[in-house]
């Protein structure tokens, strides 16, 4: 395990406060009665300069079209959020759940869309195979997670929507051929993530 991924490892053990709610909570979520229980894996790479596993979502699909996301979805009953995240890892990206090792879960984070999130985070090897299934993945990709957790690249953007204005983190990440633009749900969970790594006093 490199020197950096033991660094996240163990200031996530250590439980460091999550982020203010303003930069990191959907407002959306308070005319909301009832959420539906879900989970993602937030799988990071064991290599010298550890990534983070993202995805597209088709721009056919009815939730979240063409965006960023990390591998999940819903618990199925009798689940519970890693058990979730597992198997929707395995559904979307082919990850096997014997080469995750998971490290913990992190805050919940409940979307305007009616999802209550549990992160699932988790160490991959470097040299995983990966099995995108096209009917939820657009592409696939990894982004180094010194650069989508550093503060510094996580720039917070403001929307009017449905008459209320609405902050949210964007990340832009370049890979040599395209950027890669996160935000939503996905942007939120990072940035709530940095702060428990307190990655700015790294």
């Amino acid at each position: 395990m490199s020197a950096l991924l033991g660094g996240i490892r163990r200031r996530f053990e250590i439980g460091h406060a999550a982020a203010p709610q303003r930069l990191w909570s959907d407002p959306r979520i308070h005319d909301i009665t009832s959420f539906t229980p879900a989970a993602v894996l937030i799988a990071i790479t064991d290599s010298d300069r550890p990534g983070i596993l993202l995805l597209h979502r088709p721009s056919t699909m009815r939730a979240h079209p063409g965006q960023i996301a990390f591998p999940g979805g819903r618990i199925d009953p009798g689940e519970n959020a890693v058990e979730a995240a597992l198997r929707e890892a395995n559904e979307e990206l082919g990850i096997r759940a014997q080469d995750v090792r998971v490290i913990g879960t992190s805050d919940l984070y409940r979307t305007g869309s009616g999802y209550e999130i549990t992160p699932v985070l988790a160490v991959v090897p470097a040299d995983l195979p990966i099995y995108p299934n096209p009917s939820e993945v657009a592409q696939w990709f990894e982004a180094p997670a010194d650069f989508v957790l550093d503060p510094v690249n996580q720039a917070t953007r403001t929307i009017e929507y449905e008459g209320r204005q609405h902050s949210f983190i964007e990340i832009i990440w370049n890979d040599g051929r395209q950027d890669h633009v996160i935000w939503g749900v996905t942007g939120a969970i990072l940035h709530n993530l940095a702060y428990r790594l307190k990655w700015h006093e790294r």
